[in-house]
């Protein structure tokens, strides 16, 4: 009932779970690095501390009711899905989901949680990205068409782009092909669609593809996103702040943007010992297990309609 009292304000995050495997070994991918035997011991008891931590990190983002989208990063499979949204904290929550499957070599994907109370799919669809000659295969953009609560239509990618693993300049090519995908399916929507674009770009706001999606019409409404505790983007690397993570919108939704801002509650974060400060409490150092959350804090965007 309180989401439906406060349905005109829609409250989006987004989260890179960063590494949310289950235990179970997929013979189709590469993820014996997340089994109970491997070098990294992930049993059953860190899974489903990591499965509850998600939720608790997507609860914290509003402190009353639940966020009507969560667009998710770094989500291996519909079983993981499942334990987050009917046996984590979350399963009170009420959420559904839309993924992709995508051919990413260790299994990774990305999803969309909704409310349906608020916001009801249309039809979604699972944009494909053709890799380039020597690109590894990589996620999926999960695109979804949906109706807020009132009576808008919203048309909402999701996209986790292929990371800098090997050089940023080596491999821009292939966020830009992303770039590309995204604009090629937004041109075919109609000219007063209401597009949201969001996810992990493995990027910053000045990188060739995000300019790319800019002078398309796009509109990044998070590259300045501050949290409260200190955290002066979504992700921290060598001791520098940095941000990857990015919500853009086309121009119609601008003036409904009524907050953005980064979820850094403290107990998502931990004392950077080396560079000073503090820095995203994730689920391992190296490969100390640490019982954290992930290296990435959840991006928060509300919209008035």
């Amino acid at each position: 009932m309180l989401n439906l009292l406060l349905a005109p304000l829609l409250t989006l995050v987004e989260l890179n779970c960063e590494n949310l495997f289950d235990c179970r070994h997929d013979t189709l991918k590469q993820d014996t690095e997340w089994l109970p035997a491997s070098v990294r011991h992930w049993t059953p008891s860190r899974y489903w501390r990591k499965v509850n931590n998600i939720g608790q990190e997507i609860l914290s983002c509003q402190e009353e009711g639940v966020p009507d989208l969560v667009a998710l990063v770094e989500v291996e499979n519909d079983s993981v899905l499942i334990d987050l949204t009917r046996k984590s904290l979350l399963r009170h929550a009420g959420y559904q989901y839309l993924m992709t499957e995508s051919p990413d070599e260790r299994g990774i994907d990305v999803a969309l949680l909704y409310q349906p109370f608020t916001f009801r799919p249309i039809c979604y669809e699972a944009l494909g990205i053709t890799p380039l000659e020597g690109m590894r295969p990589t996620r999926d953009i999960l695109y979804v068409k949906g109706e807020y609560i009132t009576g808008d239509t919203l048309h909402v990618f999701v996209v986790h782009a292929p990371s800098r693993y090997g050089g940023e300049k080596v491999t821009r090519p292939n966020r830009q092909l992303v770039a590309d995908r995204l604009v090629q399916s937004i041109r075919q929507l109609p000219s007063d669609a209401k597009v949201i674009v969001v996810g992990d770009f493995n990027d910053d706001a000045e990188a060739p593809a995000l300019q790319y999606l800019s002078a398309h019409g796009l509109r990044n409404i998070t590259c300045h996103a501050k949290g409260t505790h200190g955290a002066k983007a979504t992700y921290r690397y060598q001791g520098e702040w940095g941000s990857i993570d990015h919500v853009l919108v086309c121009p119609l939704l601008l003036d409904r943007v009524q907050q953005v801002y980064i979820n850094d509650c403290p107990f998502l974060l931990e004392e950077d010992k080396k560079y000073g400060g503090f820095k995203p409490l994730r689920t391992y150092n190296g490969m100390r297990y640490q019982q954290g959350f992930s290296d990435h804090l959840p991006l928060v965007v509300r919209f008035q309609f």
